[in-house]
C-alpha cells in the first residue's frame, strides 16, 4: 500500500452516520435528574415542616402529591398522550411545591382542586412541561386563594409555640385561645401570622408611637423563632434556615440562576429597609421582611423555575428586582398582607419582554443595511 493510502482519512460508512439537525450539544442531565435534584433541595423544607406541625403537614403532602399525579396521568388518558410522562417526577414535584404552599390544616378536597388547578390550568393546558408561561403550584394557591379566602388565610401553631414564654407566643393568639395554648391545647385552633398582624396594625406615618407599632413581633427572640421556623404559615415557607440551605444545593447543582434569588431577596430587603428608616409606623425593619411569609420559598424555589424565568444573567437581574418592588408593595400598601405569588406571577407573564430586551446578539451579528446606507 503506498503512503499517499495510508495517509487518507479514513471515513465510516453512510449507515455508521447519526444525521439530526443541530444544535448536536449532548449533556447526560435530563427532565428526570433534574427533578429529583430539586426534590432533594426540598427536602430540608419538607422535614422542618413535617416535625414542626406533625402528622397534619405529612397528609397535606401526600394528598397534594398523590393528586397532582394522578391528575397528570388523567389528562394524559384523555387526551391520548403517553401516561409515561409522570415518569419525570414533574408532577411530583409541583404537588409538593403546592404542599409547601399550603396551611397543614387545609381540607383534603381543597388539595385536590390545587392538584387539578396546578396540573390541567398551570400546566398541560399550555401544552404540557416546557410550555406553561407560569409556575404551575403558584397558579393554584392564587386560585385557591381567590376561590377558598378563608381557608387559604387559616393557620394553625406549631407544636412548640404553646412552650414559648408569653412575650414571644401571645402576640399570635387571641385572649381566648391563649388559654388553651398554655394548657398545650393546640389542636382545632388558629393563629395569626407576622405578616398578618404587620398588615393589620394601623399605620403610623410618624409620631411618637411610630417606632413601638412592631415592637411585638421584631423582638430578638421573635427573629430567632422566625429563623428556625416556630410560626404559623404555610408548611414550607416558616423556616428560613430550611429554605436557605435548599437554595445552597440548588446552586451547588446549578439548577437556578443566582441571580434571581439575589435580586429578589435583595430588592425587598433594601425598600423595606428605606421605608422602615424613614417611616418606621409603615412597615417592620428589613430583617422581617426577610424571614417572615413566602419570600425565601417563592425566591429560591418558584421565582427560579427554569421554564417560566428569563433565559439570560441580565434578564434574571430585571426578574428578581420586579418580584421584589411588587412583593414590597403589595405587603406594604395593598389588601394581602403577603405578595410574593402575585409578584411572580405578574412577572412571569413578562418573561417573552423580558426576554427580548435581554437577549444578547449573536457573535459575528451585523446589521443589514440598505443600497443607500441605512440601517435595514
Amino acid at each position: 500500500m503506498s503512503e499517499e493510502v495510508k495517509n487518507e482519512p479514513q471515513l465510516p460508512s453512510g449507515n455508521e452516520l447519526i444525521l439530526s439537525s443541530s444544535p448536536h450539544i449532548h449533556d447526560r442531565e435530563n427532565i428526570q435528574s433534574i427533578m429529583v435534584k430539586v426534590l432533594l433541595a426540598l427536602m430540608p423544607a419538607i422535614f422542618m415542616g413535617m416535625w414542626l406541625f406533625g402528622a397534619d403537614a405529612i397528609r397535606v403532602i401526600l394528598l397534594c402529591s398523590i393528586f397532582c399525579v394522578g391528575a397528570e396521568i388523567l389528562w394524559c388518558l384523555m387526551a391520548g398522550k403517553p401516561t409515561s410522562t409522570v415518569k419525570d417526577c414533574s408532577a411530583l414535584v409541583t404537588g409538593i411545591l403546592l404542599a409547601l404552599n399550603l396551611s397543614a390544616n387545609v381540607p383534603w378536597w381543597l388539595c385536590l382542586i390545587g392538584a387539578i388547578l396546578a396540573i390541567w390550568l398551570g400546566k398541560q393546558i399550555f401544552g404540557g412541561l416546557g410550555h406553561n408561561p407560569f409556575n404551575p403550584a403558584l397558579v393554584a394557591r392564587v386560585g385557591l386563594l381567590i376561590g377558598f379566602p378563608k381557608l387559604m388565610t387559616s393557620w394553625v401553631p406549631t407544636i412548640f409555640m404553646g412552650q414559648n414564654t408569653q412575650s414571644y407566643s401571645k402576640a399570635f393568639f387571641s385572649d381566648s385561645i391563649w388559654m388553651n395554648v398554655l394548657e398545650g391545647k393546640l389542636d382545632g385552633i388558629t393563629c395569626a401570622t407576622p405578616l398578618g398582624l404587620a398588615g393589620e396594625a394601623e399605620k403610623i406615618i410618624s409620631g411618637a408611637g411610630a417606632p413601638q407599632l412592631f415592637s411585638g413581633i421584631t423582638t430578638s427572640e421573635a427573629y430567632l423563632n422566625y429563623f428556625w421556623g416556630n410560626v404559623g404559615g404555610c408548611i414550607g415557607e416558616i423556616s428560613a434556615v430550611a429554605l436557605l440551605l435548599g437554595g445552597v444545593i440548588l446552586v451547588w447543582f446549578k439548577l437556578i440562576k443566582w441571580q434571581i434569588p439575589l435580586c429578589y431577596i435583595g430588592t425587598v430587603a433594601v425598600l423595606s429597609w428605606c421605608i422602615n428608616l424613614f417611616f418606621p409606623g409603615v412597615t417592620p425593619p428589613a430583617l422581617f421582611h426577610l424571614l417572615t411569609g413566602g419570600l425565601l420559598l417563592g425566591a429560591i424555589f418558584m421565582a427560579t423555575d427554569m421554564v417560566t424565568s428569563p433565559m439570560t444573567g441580565l434578564g434574571a437581574v430585571i426578574f428578581g428586582i420586579g418580584c421584589g418592588l411588587i412583593t414590597c408593595v403589595i405587603r406594604i400598601w395593598g389588601n394581602y398582607p403577603e405578595g410574593v405569588s402575585f409578584s411572580i406571577l405578574f412577572m412571569n407573564a413578562l418573561v417573552p419582554l423580558i426576554d427580548r430586551v435581554a437577549t444578547k446578539k449573536p457573535f459575528g451579528y451585523i446589521k443589514r443595511t440598505t443600497e443607500k446606507g441605512a440601517t435595514a
